[in-house]
């Protein structure tokens, strides 16, 4: 469990300190968008209430508290599971990246009550509307990793 313990803690790390850079170093909050390299990447700022592309995003103080406990429900669940069934190393540090980014989502809406999306990409003439975080990309990968490196593992 030290692998997961230490690729959440790097996740998270790197989650936050991205946001802390990008919505106050560098006044994202107050500018609302910064051309990085048009129209690939670009930073925007963006509040989301709800979960992925700001679904069941409500304006109830309850919803916030709800969307949290569902991320600490999530690990709990990828931890008991992890520990019940056991996993290799890589099954485990995707468990941790995945973990990782939940806490770091989760600690977004303790802190400001949404969750601060800022990364925003767009191609061959399509403008995406839609901006994530490290986190977002986290808990995608981590849940990606754990079913592609548990795949192997055949029932008893």
């Amino acid at each position: 469990m030290r692998r997961v313990f230490w690729a959440a803690l790097a996740v998270f790390l790197a989650d936050q300190a991205s946001k802390y850079w990008v919505v106050h170093m560098l006044g994202l909050d107050r500018l609302g968008r910064i051309e990085v390299w048009p129209p690939y990447l670009n930073l925007r700022m963006a509040w989301n209430y709800g979960i992925n592309f700001g679904l069941f995003a409500d304006d109830h103080p309850a919803m916030r508290w709800v969307l949290i406990a569902f991320a600490l429900a999530i690990s709990g669940v990828v931890l008991w599971w992890l520990n019940r069934e056991g996993g290799g190393r890589w099954q485990e540090i995707a468990a941790g990246v995945l973990i990782g980014g939940a806490m770091g989502n989760a600690v977004d809406r303790l802190l400001y009550g949404a969750v601060a999306d800022f990364l925003n990409m767009s191609c061959c003439g399509i403008d995406n509307p839609y901006a994530f975080n490290v986190a977002d990309i986290a808990v995608f990968a981590g849940a990606v990793g754990m079913v592609v490196f548990g795949a192997g593992k055949k029932p008893a």
